[in-house]
């Protein structure tokens, strides 16, 4: 009933005309007709926002449910495409190049500047979440296992790998709860602007395993990604690839933190590793150096 009398509202003002074109873009898809040219409004319709933030819920969340199982019991087999063992190979490496690209793609600021043309800058996380769940979804469907064996230890080696998984498991939602505004979805400014917040910076303490390493949340997946005590070909396919493509975002990421935050994080640099933590027992002190860049 909100929209239908807003909608209503903006009809039937004196002097003006019903274009039904201007109501479709400026409550549906968020931009204006003017000029000749379809111009971003800076409004949002609070029912696309409420199905963004639904979407980017469900696929996101889904997503990274099914990827944790993923990573603990190894390949689901939910689709056999009958390949030999090199056409498996060759295919679960162009999924995880799939993912690589959109992944990383779609975080670099040059794809935000190009998005922001066609949807409210707003939605950019949102939809960042949504691609990316549907991308993983993807290529767990039609990731193929590999019928070679590497390793399958019995007895205690494999009841520790199991735990090793379970307390990275652990350490991951440590790290994120000591990130305090920890947004997984990209989902915060929509909320704000919903709410009708100006957007303010989040610089957080480095508290908990920050104090150990710059990209715990990066460390704790690694760690998950090497705990499966059943090594088939396509799962160290797998863990030597995706631990790969991470040390490298690594590095990339750690290039925006430094514009954005200049000398505060090259100091932060010089007293905490990237990954690797030192066998010493950090400092007490805080920072305000912010991460919100970290997502995964």
């Amino acid at each position: 009933m909100g929209f239908l009398t807003e909608v209503c509202k903006r009809c039937f003002l004196p002097g003006k005309t019903i274009d039904s074109s201007r109501i479709f873009f400026e409550f549906i898809i968020g931009f204006r007709p003017g000029g000749g040219e379809f111009q971003k409004e800076r409004i949002m319709s609070k029912y696309t926002a409420y199905i963004m933030i639904g979407l980017a819920r469900i696929l996101g969340g889904m997503s990274l449910l099914v990827f944790m199982i993923f990573l603990f019991v190894g390949s689901l087999n939910t689709l056999d495409m009958r390949l030999d063992e090199s056409g498996v190979l060759w295919l679960d490496a162009g999924l995880s190049l799939l993912f690589f690209i959109q992944h990383s793609g779609m975080v670099r600021k040059p794809f935000h500047r190009w998005l922001s043309r066609f949807v409210p800058e707003e939605y950019a996380g949102a939809v960042y979440a949504i691609v990316s769940g549907i991308v993983l979804l993807f290529v767990i469907l039609f990731w193929q296992a590999s019928t070679q064996t590497v390793m399958t230890p019995s007895g205690l080696l494999r009841w520790s790998l199991r735990a090793v998984f379970l307390l990275s498991l652990l350490g991951f939602y440590w790290g994120a709860k000591a990130l305090r505004f920890f947004d997984p979805f990209g989902l915060r400014p929509i909320f704000n602007r919903l709410r009708r917040r100006n957007p303010k910076p989040m610089p957080i303490a480095v508290a908990g395993p920050y104090r150990w390493v710059r990209h715990p949340l990066y460390l704790f997946m690694i760690l998950m990604f090497w705990s499966c005590p059943d090594l088939t070909r396509d799962r160290l396919l797998f863990n030597l690839l995706w631990t790969v493509w991470i040390v490298i975002g690594s590095y990339f990421e750690e290039i925006d933190l430094i514009v954005e935050f200049g000398d505060a994080y090259r100091e932060y640099q010089k007293n905490v590793p990237m990954l690797v933590p030192l066998l010493k027992w950090p400092k007490r002190e805080r920072s305000t150096v912010n991460k919100r860049h970290e997502r995964d």
